[in-house]
């Protein structure tokens, strides 16, 4: 969607909003996952330029960071809304609960789902495994009890079954709102998977950490290359190299299936369906969470979550989707519980 076709859509829904008189704090806070925090920083710029009400100001943290400070309290010293990229807790429930935190409004965003594509005429990559991605990027690999340099240069190297090409991968930078689902469900699960990750424990002596740690450790030999931008920069890199598999979000590759194809991974075919349903591997829910009692009273909060689930904004085609957010299929849903401010205790 271009910007000024987005801009359009955000005064469409700008004007169904109105600014509350201030009690106190006029700005909406957020605060969480890192994951979350792009989309969120999309949305606040937006909301922030298309209604009465200011800029919300958004934090990052993490998950569990913004989670302890949502369930401080209520009142305008505690946030209104906290990001998260799991969710929540039935601990973290606890504790809102016994801080007077008691009425949460669940609101699932999307999904982080990503895929791997390449040069629809470049090698036949057209189907992987996490481990193969783990043998082929990670820094260093357990061999002959110790850590080593990765020595594949080749996905042959990897797995004789992949194509007889160089390895060369574009991946989400550490900067990129997906390089954790990356890190978690391709990097550290194929390290699991291949048996890399109980070596490093039970024979090298690492604890779980510093295994994990390992198993996450890109090379920085040229064979992997971290993306900061937006996928159009993964899609240039892809179009001048034809040995080159990129990492983008589904949207993305949906709008340029002429110029790439894509791989399953675990053997599916990524979709909206198999990301929604968790099937396809390379997934995760995101959520916000927001604190009822600060509805009416905190100018904005309801507007603020109306407005990021909005069809123009984390529908398909929307700017959410373009930045890599895979669409919510059940997002009316979504939006009718925000509009009836149901809460996760009640139903209601």
């Amino acid at each position: 969607m271009s910007f000024a076709k987005t801009t359009a859509s955000f005064a469409i829904l700008a004007a169904a909003a109105t600014a509350a008189s201030a009690q106190g704090r006029e700005q909406v806070q957020v605060a969480g996952s890192s994951t979350v925090l792009p989309y969120a920083n999309i949305v606040a710029e937006a909301f922030g330029e298309s209604t009465e009400f200011p800029t919300p100001v958004i934090q990052s943290g993490g998950s569990s960071a913004g989670l302890k400070l949502f369930c401080e309290g209520v009142g305008e010293n505690t946030i209104d809304i906290a990001n998260a990229s799991r969710a929540i807790r039935d601990s973290e429930i606890e504790t809102c609960a016994a801080n007077g935190v008691n009425d949460i409004i669940e609101v699932r965003i999307g999904y982080d789902g990503i895929v791997f594509a390449s040069q629809t005429d470049g090698p036949e990559f057209s189907a992987f495994e996490p481990e193969q991605w783990y043998n082929a990027l990670a820094a260093e690999i357990p061999m002959d009890g110790e850590m080593v340099a990765n020595p594949n240069t080749n996905w042959t190297d990897v797995d004789d079954s992949l194509p007889d090409a160089e390895i060369l991968a574009f991946i989400p930078g550490t900067k990129h709102g997906t390089r954790e689902v990356f890190e978690e469900k391709v990097l550290l699960q194929g390290c699991e998977d291949s048996g890399a990750m109980e070596t490093m424990m039970s024979d090298m002596g690492m604890d779980e950490d510093a295994a994990e740690a390992a198993c996450m450790s890109v090379r920085t030999d040229g064979a992997s290359v971290d993306i900061d931008g937006d996928y159009t920069e993964t899609l240039a890199r892809i179009e001048s190299d034809p040995n080159g598999v990129g990492v983008f979000g589904l949207s993305f590759y949906e709008n340029n299936t002429s110029v790439l194809k894509v791989a399953t991974m675990g053997g599916v075919s990524p979709s909206t369906e198999t990301i929604a349903s968790g099937e396809y591997p390379v997934s995760r829910p995101l959520y916000f969470y927001i604190k009822k009692a600060h509805i009416g009273v905190i100018p904005g909060v309801k507007e603020y979550a109306a407005f990021f689930v909005s069809d123009q904004v984390a529908g398909q085609g929307g700017p959410l989707a373009d930045y890599g957010l895979t669409p919510d299929p059940e997002l009316a849903a979504t939006q009718e519980k925000i509009a009836n401010e149901t809460t996760m205790s009640s139903g209601s």
